[in-house]
Formats: C-alpha cells, sequence, structure tokens
C-alpha cells in the first residue's frame, strides 16, 4: 500500500523500482526483528552488571546480598546468549554497534521496579516456567519502555508499521525458549508470503491500474473516483486484486483486513467507506462469478 502511494505521488516510480523498495522492505522487517531480540537480550543481561555493583559495595543491603542475576544467567536467556548461529546474524546485520550498554542499563533499571520482577528475585530457585514467566514480562516492559522503543526509532523509522509483526514473533521465540541453533529462519522473509502474495499483489495493481477502477468505478454511485480518497482508493483496488486473484483468502478476510488497515492509514471515515464499497463490490463481482475461491470454507 505504501509503494502503491508512492506512485501515485511520484509517477517516475515504474515497477522495477518499486519491487526493489518492496524486497529492501521486507529485509528491513527481518533486520527490525533480530534488533528487537538483541536490545531485548542485552536488557536481561543488564542483571548481571547490577549484580556486580551490588557485590561491590561497601554496605550492601539484605536485599544486595540475596540477589541473583537469574534473568541473565538462565539456561533459557543463555541459549540466545551463546547461539553461535544467532550471533552471526547480528555480526551480518551490524547490530551490536546499534546497542550501547546505558540503554540496557534504563531499561532494565526501570524494570526493576515491576512487581513481577521484584517476586521473581524473592524467590530461591526458580522453574523453566519462571523463566520463561519472567523474560515474557521483560519484553512487555521493553516494548512499552521509551528507552527501548526510542532505540527502534533511531534505527528503524517507520518500525511501527511492523510493530504487531515483531511482537509476535518476539513472543513466539520467547515462548519457544530454549532456542535452537536455527530457530530465526522461522521469522526470515518467506517466498510463499513475500513474493507469491505481496510481490505479486504489488504488480498486479501496478499493472492492471486502469482495469481495476473500472471495476470500482460504478459502484461508487454518488461518489466521483477523483473525490476519493488517495489512499482509500489504492486499498480498493488492493481488495479487488485479492478478490479476483487470489483464491486462497476468504472474501469475508480480505474485506475485515482492509476495513482494518483503512483504521490505520486513512481518514476517520474510511472505514465505514471501504467496508460499504467492498461489501457492494463483493455481492457485484460474485453475482457476476468473477471470484472463485478454492477450498472449504472459502466461498463466503
Amino acid at each position: 500500500m505504501q509503494l502503491l502511494y508512492a506512485k501515485n505521488r511520484d509517477p517516475k516510480l515504474d515497477l522495477p523500482k518499486l519491487r526493489k523498495r518492496y524486497t529492501a522492505s521486507i529485509n528491513k522487517s527481518y533486520e527490525l526483528y533480530l534488533f528487537s531480540l538483541l536490545l531485548f537480550t542485552k536488557a536481561a543481561q543488564y542483571a548481571q552488571h547490577d549484580a556486580s555493583k551490588r557485590t561491590a559495595k561497601l554496605l550492601p543491603s539484605d536485599d544486595d546480598k540475596l540477589f541473583k542475576a537469574s534473568l541473565a544467567e538462565n539456561d533459557l536467556l543463555q541459549s540466545l546468549v551463546k547461539n553461535e548461529e544467532l550471533l552471526r546474524q547480528y555480526r551480518a546485520y551490524k547490530l551490536d554497534a546499534r546497542v550501547n550498554l546505558d540503554t540496557s542499563r534504563l531499561i532494565y533499571t526501570d524494570f526493576l521496579k515491576d512487581p513481577l520482577y521484584i517476586d521473581y528475585l524473592k524467590k530461591e530457585s526458580h522453574t523453566f516456567e519462571d523463566h520463561k514467566a519472567i523474560l515474557l514480562a521483560l519484553f512487555k516492559h521493553c516494548i512499552n519502555n521509551e528507552n527501548y522503543t526510542d532505540a527502534l526509532d533511531d534505527h528503524f523509522f517507520n518500525w511501527i508499521d511492523d510493530k504487531s509483526l515483531v511482537v509476535g514473533a518476539m513472543k513466539k521465540t520467547i515462548k519457544a525458549l530454549p532456542s535452537e541453533d536455527s530457530f530465526f529462519i522461522d521469522y526470515q522473509p518467506d517466498t510463499e508470503t513475500a513474493t507469491d502474495f505481496g510481490q505479486r499483489m504489488l504488480e498486479l495493481v501496478y499493472q492492471e491500474d486502469a482495469e481495476y477502477l473500472e471495476i470500482i468505478e460504478p459502484i461508487l454511485k454518488n461518489w466521483d473516483a477523483d473525490r476519493v480518497a488517495v489512499v482509500d482508493m489504492i486499498l480498493l483496488k488492493m481488495a479487488v486484486c485479492e478478490l479476483l486473484i487470489f483464491t486462497t483468502i476468504p472474501t469475508k478476510v480480505t474485506l475485515n483486513e482492509f476495513v482494518e488497515i483503512s483504521k490505520v492509514y486513512s481518514t476517520d471515515k474510511s472505514k465505514d467507506f471501504i467496508n460499504g464499497i467492498l461489501d457492494r463490490l463483493m455481492k457485484k463481482l460474485q453475482k457476476d462469478g468473477k471470484i472463485n475461491k478454492e477450498g472449504r470454507g472459502l466461498i463466503n
């Protein structure tokens, strides 16, 4: 959608340039995931610095004496810290230099106040489930922590567009700990999603722009196509493409997804407009026999 909008604003953007930008954006999403994982890991590892500082105090408190760097030293986190294949990924994207100790300190220090971490520290021993729960709590804290999100902003200016994707991937990663050597492969761009669906839709909407407009215009009724917001028209064309071409995606899913996208990227009234137009479009295309879905339960 963003690339098609860029094309609308800059007619000089041809399909090869759009493909190149698309591939770069897909790879950037994977890099964002790796960066998020490294930043999270470094924040947890700061518990070891905390332990060293407490030990070095001339007059340590009772809490200082009892403190253990379990957040950093448990087997689940260590499976990330010692994963050589993952470390090679970090080096390949030159991520280590982007995570500084001060950011890790600020995230960790704030997490020290979390009641869940306080309770975790009070336990004399921990189960795998205890470690997993506190690591999930740490990530939840991270994604709501200004220092963490500022670090993402500094290196990925549009990371918020991929927030839900990365948050889901991070939670899945933590829940699956201890990690296997090449677990991150599951989060690399796959051909079916990135190429067979994403790139193909980009190409089709670019190439069939006039045809999709012809399908949409009669449904607009009292609306002049030129008066429709640019983003709304792009979303409608993408939806038409998905309805006609991608036979394994249910029509209801198409409608719901594009309404949700309009809530984020278009005007306040767009969701109702998109919902109404797409509903009429689907009924018209189904009546004309142009929507052919494959698989059980995909017709409606």
